[in-house]
């Protein structure tokens, strides 16, 4: 779509103050999808050279807000990490067209931050942290689950900026399941739990940084990312007390893609499938009724 009020694109590399009006420019996949007539000028990031997805001396993985999604994909094909799966689980999670695949950026779909951006599911559910630029040159970093506080609001500030999402190499060592709904195939998400169990000390003693803990986060079904901790292995009644006491009823999204009351019963379903999973003698998933079985 044609954006007739924008009279200027300026290249992200040439500083330059803020003006009222501007916003920054990343596949565009949004920005081009519907009329945006508070935009005056495009603050372009193709061209800054941002690595898309680097390993840093500490062992964790830098993804920067301009790597697309396909190369994320297309990555994950070969990363060495017992997480890695998820990465594939949340792209596929979108509902995108070849352009989409293509173009959409990682960091698109969390300055977005609608209730369904898998972008935003696999950030948080790997305890990621957004690493924030200001306009003078100042840095914030925020975790991913913090970052999104509603359906569509975020905590950047004015002329803030998105650069990059670094997952913890503990994060990515854990193991994790992923549970998605959706009301019909190749829908959009109307929940999405993923669980991460985090691998014990070589010790065998427990440390914050290798505890064993396990994770739950909840999007999708939320308006924000919800982010439960256990550091013992819970039973269902604990899994299920803790998610009634996190999720507020009015935090439950309602749209087209699914009624609050049906979020919510995938949300419980879903947990106690993870918590299964991960930590119940038996591993796998509860037996699902075809309906819920489809929306997977």
């Amino acid at each position: 779509m044609d954006l007739n009020t924008v009279v200027e694109v300026r290249d992200a590399r040439e500083r330059g103050a803020w003006r009222t009006g501007d916003a920054w420019l990343g596949g565009g996949t949004y920005l081009f999808s519907e009329p945006q007539p508070h935009l005056l000028r495009l603050i372009d990031l193709s061209r800054t050279g941002w690595e898309p997805l680097r390993v840093t001396a500490a062992g964790d993985l830098e993804i920067a807000a301009t790597c697309t999604i396909a190369e994320l994909s297309r990555y994950a094909e070969s990363a060495p990490w017992t997480a890695v799966p998820l990465f594939e689980q949340c792209c596929r999670a979108f509902l995108a067209s070849w352009k989409i695949w293509n173009m959409a950026t990682f960091g698109g779909n969390l300055c977005n931050s609608l209730p369904a951006g898998p972008m935003i599911s696999l950030a948080a559910g790997l305890d990621g942290v957004a690493v924030l630029l200001d306009q003078g040159g100042g840095i914030r970093r925020v975790p991913v689950a913090q970052f999104v506080v509603g359906a569509g609001r975020n905590v950047l500030r004015r002329g803030e900026l998105l650069r990059a999402v670094v997952l913890p190499a503990r994060a990515l060592a854990a193991r994790t399941a992923f549970r998605q709904a959706s009301l019909y195939g190749l829908g959009r998400s109307g929940a999405l739990l993923i669980g991460a169990l985090d691998p014990p000390s070589a010790s065998g003693r427990q440390t914050p940084q290798a505890s064993g803990t396990l994770t739950l986060t909840i999007t999708a079904s939320t308006v924000r990312p919800i982010q439960l901790r256990f550091p013992v292995p819970p039973n269902a009644e604990a899994v299920r007390e803790a998610v009634e006491n996190a999720v507020e009823p009015h935090e439950y999204f309602d749209d087209i893609h699914g009624h609050p009351a049906w979020r919510r019963h995938m949300t419980f379903r879903y947990a106690e499938e993870i918590r299964r999973e991960l930590t119940g003698p038996a591993q796998g998933q509860c037996d699902l009724t075809p309906t819920e079985e489809a929306g997977r």
